[in-house]
């Protein structure tokens, strides 16, 4: 039994020392790796959890509105249910003194049958009038609320196809691509400012200024307090050589801000204002 078990033991050396070698193998290229190991389907997850997350929003409503429209239904339905026992009970009434007061003649009679019917008639229009309101007061917030979820949903949608863009424009590596791409954002949605700052930003790198400048002016005319669109304008000032402009549109695009003064000054549209004192003094800048 022992000399079994000894040899049970040996033949397991081989396979404890190739597991061991594929753990180092293993622990090594883990070592090794120099970016992230991950791709733009994590990013594409968190979009479709968003857009789950406003559906689910969107059905919560749609059931909300329908419980109080149900809830509002009943109340009419109980209401008219007890105008028509009320008046029931009315006629039911006036028959019954209709027959004691048949003694008194049949003119009498007709006179009070004219009389109940024409009460009758005031009355019943009345409430019908009164619920005919409601009914309709009752329609058109339901029409807005339908106009409310149709417009959510367009929304949604307008999101999940500018999102889907950002994704690619920050994967496409070609200037005149990553324009077309912020091109089609702006087709969606025309007020998109941010569409337009980074616009701007392509056009300074096709050494296009004027036209950064242009792409920055649509920006604050929708946005007055967008800073990156003031960062823009500062930095095609600066490509322009209008350093008193473009310094008083960096020192908008700092207020309020906490940007480190290396960033702005490793940015190559700048690279002429180094050497100015109140481009130093700005960023306060020891000399």
């Amino acid at each position: 039994m022992q000399t079994l078990i000894l040899i049970l033991c040996l033949s397991l050396v081989p396979f404890t020392a190739v597991a061991a070698t594929v753990h180092d193998k293993e622990t090594q290229d883990v070592n090794q790796l120099t970016e992230p190991m991950y791709n733009p389907f994590i990013e594409r997850y968190v979009i479709d959890e968003l857009k789950d997350l406003r559906t689910d929003m969107m059905q919560m409503h749609v059931d909300l509105t329908k419980e109080v429209t149900n809830r509002d239904i009943s109340l009419t339905t109980r209401a008219v249910s007890y105008v028509t026992d009320t008046v029931t009970y009315f006629f039911y009434l006036i028959a019954g003194i209709s027959s004691v007061l048949v003694i008194l003649g049949w003119n009498s009679i007709r006179d009070i049958k004219a009389k109940v019917h024409d009460l009758a008639d005031t009355k019943v229009s009345a409430v019908i009038d009164v619920y005919e309101q409601r009914l309709a007061k009752l329609e058109e917030e339901l029409n807005k609320k339908s106009q409310g979820i149709h417009n959510a949903q367009k929304q949604i949608v307008q999101h999940q196809d500018i999102n889907s863009l950002w994704l690619k424009a920050g994967q496409e590596t070609l200037l005149s691509n990553r324009m077309n791409i912020y091109d089609q954002i702006l087709g969606i949605d025309p007020l998109n400012t941010e569409a337009l700052t980074y616009k701007a930003d392509l056009a300074l790198e096709m050494d296009e200024p004027q036209w950064a400048i242009n792409l920055c002016n649509q920006a604050l005319q929708i946005d007055p307090q967008n800073r990156h669109a003031f960062y823009q304008l500062a930095g095609a000032y600066s490509v322009l050589n209008q350093p008193t402009d473009a310094l008083e549109n960096l020192g908008r695009s700092l207020e309020g801000t906490d940007v480190s003064a290396d960033e702005i000054i490793s940015d190559p549209v700048f690279k002429d204002l180094l050497d100015n004192k109140d481009f130093k003094k700005l960023l306060n800048i020891k000399e």
